[in-house]
């Protein structure tokens, strides 16, 4: 008994379904097969269904250009309200609370290290930001052309 029921229930429900789908959608989006000048027309038809709609759908909406623009502008300043005060706590939580993970100092390991040519400045093994390799061979050449 209750799955007869179900199934009552069940199939009312997709005859519903379809039936609110067909009625809701109001024009096709292909022409049906045919000849050339048929499918031609269809398109037309189509056409001038869809305008036909749109203005309806503007002639619903009493809408005045500045109520457009007053409307624009209300969801602008409610977007700055809500985004500026995310913005600054999101800045203030990185600065505060979240470690910042730097290159230890030391000696970079063997595979970070990796040269295949050497650099095309006085200095051939540093790297042109390495500033403490700049200095030790700076002094190196001092110590070698004394």
């Amino acid at each position: 008994m209750f799955a007869a029921r179900a199934l009552q229930r069940s199939s009312g429900l997709v005859a519903r379904r379809t039936t609110q789908t067909a009625q809701r959608r109001s024009a096709q989006t292909v022409p049906l097969a045919g000849p050339k000048d048929e499918m031609i027309a269809q398109s037309i038809a189509h056409l001038r269904a869809r305008v036909a709609r749109q203005k309806e759908i503007m002639d619903a909406t009493q809408h005045s250009h500045a109520e457009e623009v007053a409307e624009m502008w209300k969801w602008i300043k409610i977007s700055f309200v809500v985004a500026t005060p995310v913005c600054v706590l999101s800045v203030a939580k990185d600065v505060l609370f979240v470690e910042h993970v730097h290159r230890p100092h030391g000696p970079l390991p063997d595979y970070m290290a990796i040269q295949t040519r050497e650099f095309p400045w006085e200095c051939e093994t540093c790297a042109l930001f390495d500033l403490e390799c700049w200095k030790k061979c700076r002094a190196e050449m001092a110590q070698e052309e004394a």
